[in-house]
């Protein structure tokens, strides 16, 4: 057991704005959420000025400021979601040497908005949420509204993030700019352009946070298969499924049990069956490389359980060879095992051609990200690793059932992410045969012993966003010469 210490904290809010002489008061959960991780009761922004910043990005790689100087301490700014959408003008289609093209690069998550509205000194953020590029509805983001929330770092360091972080719905976003003189869509357009400049919205924000503070413990839940080569055993393959999940909310009427069936116990369910296959094998079997089975807290406030672990390794980065991670995404793992399997994001390392290799071998297909736009590989546990260098590799459940009509995978997922995703309703079903799941957890027992036995270890790809802080980590590793 890994302690997490973290900080619970319990945010109450309302807002208004003010512009071209109208009061807009958005509804909490309905029309924004808002909360601080400022370590204190309350925390209040009083006519706060509204700019508006596009996509809140600086890339220097892509010649992209979205701030260009302006400054913008003390003041709410209202971003947009994902990344800018750049056209190549020779195919009409988006570019994918900028920003990913259709896929998202880090740049577009909430979490680097937030990072770089604190580093301009900025009072508040508001992000507007839009489905469609988010990938899941607001009342998602809602669900969450004056719950609990959980932060891994020092309070020093909580002092530095925006007081106030917080969404509002596209509907609120488009009244606001009205009241302001200023057309949402054609400003949005405008922020896909490298000449954009931040707009003053002539608004002003009046944010309240009441904050209930109490200091947590959580657990990481770790245990370790040594390896069998002595040569080897002090490196290590590291699987990783989230055993936490919503929790309860008392707010609901009858049944308040956020169960997580699907995210992520069929997960945690498939890691402890590949612990125990590899536990089981015979000596002479025994992957060379230890494997490292890691049970993660926090997962769904931020994936703050493996942030922690990234920051307080219980085995040496730099000897961590690779990170598999078990998240379905969807309920498809429930069912009936499917031919394909989905590999998420655009981070390429040579554990791709291992999966690809293993997938032959079993007669499956490895698929491309069907949604890249939305971001999936910067939103669960093995991006805490990526972001340290550690190659991760990450699928999720196929849409091709072996026995059943073409185009039932896509309609499960679409059904689980509009009726379970996070909701009470995600438990077990009485349909629910876990073929996929076992099928699955096939592939993934043959990936980890592959990279477990290799006489290499995985590298991430030239191009690759975490390739130079993985051969830095190895430079600082490797005994002096």
């Amino acid at each position: 057991m890994q302690e997490v210490r973290s900080t619970g904290l319990t945010s109450q809010s309302a807002l208004t704005f003010t512009a071209g002489g109208q009061t807009l008061a958005p509804q909490v959960g309905l029309d924004f959420i808002a909360l601080s991780r400022r370590r204190q009761p309350q925390v209040e922004l009083k006519d706060s000025e509204v700019v508006f910043v596009g996509y809140g990005i600086t890339a220097p790689e892509f010649g992209w400021d979205d701030f260009k100087g302006v400054d913008v301490r003390g003041k709410t700014v209202v971003m947009l979601i994902n990344d800018p959408p750049i056209t190549d003008p020779q195919t009409g289609r988006l570019d994918d040497a900028i920003f990913g093209g259709k896929a998202m690069t880090y740049y577009g998550r909430w979490t680097y908005k937030f990072e770089s509205a604190s580093d301009r000194g900025a009072a508040a953020v508001f992000i507007v949420h839009e489905t469609g590029p988010a990938g899941y509805p607001f009342a998602v983001i809602a669900a969450g509204s004056g719950r609990e929330t959980f932060d891994v770092g020092s309070e020093a360091a909580s002092q530095q993030r925006v007081a106030v972080e917080g969404w509002i719905t596209l509907d609120t976003a488009r009244r606001l700019f009205a009241a302001a003189g200023q057309d949402y869509a054609t400003l949005k357009a405008a922020a896909a352009r490298r000449d954009f400049r931040p707009v003053p919205l002539h608004a002003r924000a009046h944010v309240t946070v009441a904050n209930t503070v109490r200091s947590v413990a959580s657990r990481n839940v770790v245990a370790l298969l040594p390896g069998s080569d002595p040569q080897l055993r002090d490196q290590f393959v590291v699987y990783s499924a989230h055993w936490d999940a919503y929790g309860r909310n008392p707010a609901l009427a009858g049944d308040q049990i956020l169960n997580g069936a699907a995210d992520n116990a069929i997960s945690v369910a498939m890691m402890l069956e590949i612990a125990q296959v590899t536990a089981a094998l015979p000596a002479a079997e025994r992957p060379r490389r230890s494997l490292l089975f890691f049970a993660p807290t926090y997962e769904e406030k931020g994936i703050l359980g493996s942030q922690f672990y990234a920051r307080n390794p219980l085995h040496p980065l730099a000897r961590t060879v690779a990170n598999l991670n078990i998240e379905p995404l969807d309920a498809n793992l429930a069912y009936g095992p499917t031919r394909d399997l989905e590999v998420v994001g655009r981070n390429p390392s040579t554990l791709d051609d291992y999966a690809a290799e293993i997938a032959r071998a079993q007669g499956r297909v490895l698929r491309p990200d069907s949604e890249p736009e939305k971001g999936y590989y910067y939103r669960s546990d093995h991006f805490e690793f990526a972001k340290v260098g550690v190659p991760a590799f990450f699928v999720r459940s196929g849409v091709d059932f072996l026995d059943a009509p073409a185009g039932t995978g896509e309609k499960l997922r679409l059904q689980y992410l509009v009726n379970d995703y996070h909701k009470v309703s995600d438990e077990v079903r009485s349909d629910w045969t876990c073929g996929g799941a076992a099928a699955d957890a096939k592939f993934l027992l043959a990936l980890g012993l592959r990279v477990a036995n290799a006489d290499t270890i995985p590298e991430w790809k030239p191009g690759t966003e975490f390739k130079a802080v993985r051969d830095a980590s190895l430079r600082a590793a490797a005994p002096a010469k």
